[in-house]
């Protein structure tokens, strides 16, 4: 790393905001302002537009006044406008001492918007900036539609470059607001501006349009910028701004000669909590945050990290205070199964390993994934499997249940050899399924156990696709005991709990009493 600060502002709570859909409150914007500032350790952040509503007004004093009582108000800002000091009132009321000033930075947008020329716009420019220092206001500015400007004006970007070079401000702020440039446009339009004004300090205001962002702040910081404008889970208007957790991690190992303040452990919790304040859900393959992006799916990259950490890169989950993990499913090898036994503290046979990892394929062809909590269930599915010959065989079945009309089950049964197919009505699916098994077993004179108990549960914390263990209790004379049946569908996983009981009783007709499974 080498010495070269960039400068972070964070404007989640700004333009991060203007997400469709998207408000938050006052105790939601209040606590994203201390995350930032204390927990991820940004430089700065922009927390609002000046004359908005009353509720932002409420929002920006809490947030001001508990920045003022921790020592950080200047770290504080806002985002105002060229109007007659209505801005600059409105920061007085609520306590907010930076002002993000938000002016033309394309010849365009000045002629067809304002309607006036450059040196109007800069006379009332300079008359904002004049007041808000009285005020005890410091100033930033905004050059709206930037990039733009240097495509289609640079003569006009930089005669007002070298007005904003002799007024009394911070920062001035450079956005590709509607998110057009490539990342060989930022290198070029930042290293012309950073060669013309070397002692002005610069900040990149990246969108997301054509998923550049983060190229773009590369490039810009490459080119010599001093500050960066990001967003947390990369929110904003139409495609987003840049998303801060891909920015920070690509400086921390791409860029040698830059360095930001970040803490990177913070990164995942602050980006949850927005995604819970927002209601804007987190793409499962978003880079950094997104559930996925820690998973190995494929077997042959389990393997390979068991080996030598063979698929492992410089964005180890651990920096951001994550885990990786080893998904379970159709293209699930043994090194899959294992690394998610390790976490389970489980070890099986090498024997048992081949039946519960086709098992697990099996089921990934069925539902989207395995979790590892649904493991344990898995393993005593298929081990107890092996307890009994499987001679009797639910071979299909059909189960209906439509209003007004009591459900009802077809199914084929095959009992030593020879198919039974029986129809019966039931007061569930269920039920229909073993009324007509048990008039497929009263063709054979073959009275089934009763059924005492039936018992359903999913692994605790799986998702709502996680597979259904059913245990059904059942009662064969004075004796009782009980099956497993596993599947995503709980139906389903009865019915195999159940054939479980046929082939166990039908070995208790020959001596063998059957045994739990």
């Amino acid at each position: 790393m080498g010495n070269r600060k960039i400068e972070i502002m964070d404007t989640t709570l700004r333009d991060g905001e203007q997400t469709s859909g998207v408000s938050f409150s006052v105790s939601e914007k209040l606590t994203i302002a201390q995350l930032l500032l204390e927990e991820l350790r940004v430089d700065r952040v922009e927390v609002a537009s000046a004359r908005v509503s009353q509720g932002e007004l409420d929002c920006v004093k809490a947030v001001a006044a508990w920045a003022a009582d921790n020592g950080c108000l200047d770290r504080i800002e806002v985002l105002a406008f060229v109007d007659n000091g209505l801005s600059i009132g409105w920061m007085e009321q609520a306590g907010v001492r930076v002002q993000n000033l938000l002016t033309k930075g394309s010849l365009n947008h000045l002629t067809h918007q304002l309607r006036k020329t450059p040196q109007q716009h800069f006379d009332e420019i300079a008359t904002v900036i004049d007041l808000a220092a009285k005020k005890g206001i410091r100033s930033n500015v905004y050059l709206e539609d930037w990039s733009n400007g240097m495509r289609h004006s640079p003569e006009y970007v930089l005669q007002y470059l070298d007005f904003l070079a002799l007024q009394p401000i911070d920062r001035i702020m450079l956005p590709d607001t509607l998110g057009v440039l490539t990342p060989t446009e930022t290198a070029a339009f930042i290293g012309t501006l950073r060669a013309r004004y070397p002692q002005i300090h610069l900040d990149f205001h990246a969108h997301n349009d054509y998923d550049l962002g983060t190229a773009n702040v590369l490039e810009a910081v490459k080119a010599g910028i001093d500050g960066l404008h990001l967003t947390v889970n990369g929110m904003g208007e139409r495609a987003g701004n840049a998303p801060l957790a891909s920015a920070v991690a690509a400086i921390n190992d791409l860029l040698d000669d830059a360095e930001v303040s970040i803490k990177e452990s913070a990164i995942y919790t602050v980006s949850k909590l927005v995604e819970n304040f927002s209601g804007v859900r987190i793409p499962t393959n978003k880079p950094i945050v997104g559930d996925n992006v820690f998973t190995q799916t494929a077997g042959i990259h389990a393997d390979g990290d068991n080996k030598n950490n063979l698929y492992f890169n410089d964005l180890l989950p651990e920096r951001f205070g994550r885990k990786r993990k080893y998904a379970l499913g159709k293209t699930s090898g043994k090194a899959n199964i294992e690394k998610n036994l390790q976490e389970l503290g489980l070890k099986l046979n090498e024997e048992d390993l081949k039946k519960v990892t086709q098992r697990v394929i099996e089921l990934g062809d069925k539902k989207e994934n395995v979790t590892t909590e649904d493991l344990p269930y898995i393993i005593s599915d298929v081990l107890a499997n092996n307890v009994h010959e499987e001679q009797i065989s639910v071979e299909s079945y059909v189960l209906t249940h439509a209003k007004g009309l009591r459900p009802s089950a077809t199914i084929a049964v095959r009992i030593n050899g020879k198919l039974f197919e029986e129809h019966a009505q039931g007061d569930g699916q269920f039920d229909a399924f073993m009324n007509a098994l048990t008039m497929a077993y009263s063709k054979n004179d073959i009275r089934l156990p009763g059924l005492i108990d039936y018992n359903v549960r999913i692994a605790p914390g799986s998702s709502s696709d996680a597979l259904c263990e059913t245990t059904i209790t059942w009662q064969a004379g004075k004796r009782t005991f009980s099956t497993r049946g596993l599947d995503s569908d709980q139906t389903v996983s009865a019915i195999k709990a159940t054939q479980k009981m046929l082939n166990a009783i039908r070995q208790e007709t020959r001596g063998t009493r059957p045994e739990p499974v």
